[in-house]
């Protein structure tokens, strides 16, 4: 596939999307990546690194088109550049306010047939927004552009006629969606799901978080996954709830299933910032959600049994099936409580199983997994 992807300043793209074009050489499946970011800083040798968004916009504008124009002809013809990555952005909000990033002439002749936008949690973005860029940008600007990245980007697929090949993609918080992405613009036949299970209330629960990572990874080892989990900043409001209830004006983000990111230092954030965008992270969940749903062939579900055989079968999780259901997907759910599930589940689901090994040999015995090489990819 010839894919653009967008996403804020502060997902750190270039060196995820180096990952995703060595591991798929590495395999045979060649991918161009043209960082159209580098591309302008070559362009304007006069400009000190960091500080190219710091150009009036007219000279922007001409340093972008420059950097496209060698994009358009380096790709060109299409049938010899199968796959491509076109690393950019939808949108800045910056020194000079919002404005687009992009031409609708010069994609017009890119020929993509791809729009992705990769997105990340909006603690990490911050923290690598202000490391490597002399700006003071808040949590909340930093949700209210990944939105605008987000809306700008389907617009842009939408005007290109990629109605159907518009996809929101996490970065990942513990391991980089790497393989996914790999698959989803080499592999784009390769079935989508959306995996569902409960999260705010088994948060605490470890036993039960191994069981949920332990379904998440069997869903994207054989499939595309867009996993909700990989974005998620409700704990990260929880626990700014938690401190102000304490009277406390900091927050601390350890690494949790859903909270922080591997590898990295513990960060620091203000309470007051956090709560200030609790109207924002509810929104979005919701919003994104629905939307990974919507770009997925079937939904999974996995309802764990808590203490007591009680189904672990959260509100979201039901909004999350009864859409996938009203929106024609083909939906699975993995029923683990001794309790049988009720009319709402069962009426609705495609099929239910007993456990997670009982879903994947009935998926590949349908022929849903897709095929290996030699080296199991």
């Amino acid at each position: 596939m010839r894919a653009v992807v967008t996403g804020q300043i502060g997902v750190d793209k270039r060196p995820y999307l180096e990952s995703v074009c060595e591991q798929a050489g590495e395999r045979g499946g060649k991918i161009d990546l043209f960082n159209v970011g580098s591309m302008m800083y070559k362009e304007a040798l006069d400009v000190r690194p960091g500080r190219i968004l710091d150009l009036p916009i007219s000279r922007l504008a001409s340093l972008r088109r420059a950097a496209f124009k060698d994009i358009i002809s380096s790709s060109s013809p299409v049938e010899e550049h199968e796959n491509i990555i076109v690393n950019t952005h939808a949108t800045f909000r910056w020194h000079h306010g919002l404005f687009s990033a992009f031409d609708f002439d010069q994609m017009n002749l890119l020929k993509a047939d791809m729009f992705i936008c990769l997105v990340d949690n909006v603690e990490t973005v911050h923290q690598r927004l202000h490391d490597e860029h002399d700006i003071d940008a808040t949590l909340k600007d930093c949700m209210v552009w990944r939105e605008e990245e987000i809306l700008a980007t389907e617009l842009l697929a939408n005007a290109m006629g990629c109605h159907n090949d518009f996809y929101i993609l996490s970065r990942g918080r513990h391991v980089d969606t790497v393989e996914t992405c790999i698959k989803l613009v080499t592999r784009p036949d390769v079935r989508k799901v959306y995996p569902s299970f409960p999260m705010s209330h088994v948060v605490n629960m470890p036993d039960i978080l191994a069981e949920i990572d332990a379904f998440r990874a069997a869903i994207a080892e054989h499939f595309i996954a867009f996993d909700p989990a990989d974005v998620d900043e409700k704990l990260l409001l929880d626990r700014a709830l938690d401190a102000a209830r304490d009277g406390k004006d900091w927050v601390n983000i350890e690494n949790h299933t859903f909270g922080g990111r591997a590898g990295s230092e513990e960060l620091r954030l203000p309470v007051r910032e956090v709560l200030d965008i609790a109207g924002d992270i509810d929104g979005q969940i919701y919003m994104r959600d629905f939307k990974l749903v919507d770009q997925s062939d079937m939904i999974v579900s996995y309802i764990p049994e808590l203490e007591g055989g009680v189904p672990g079968l959260s509100s979201g999780v039901e909004r999350e099936l009864q859409h996938a259901f009203e929106h024609t997907k083909e939906v699975y759910v993995v029923w683990k409580p001794s309790k049988a599930p009720s009319p709402f589940i069962t009426e609705t689901a495609t099929k239910i199983f007993p456990s997670v090994d009982d879903a994947l040999e009935y998926f590949e015995k349908e022929g849903m997994f897709p095929q290996v090489d030699l080296f199991g990819h």
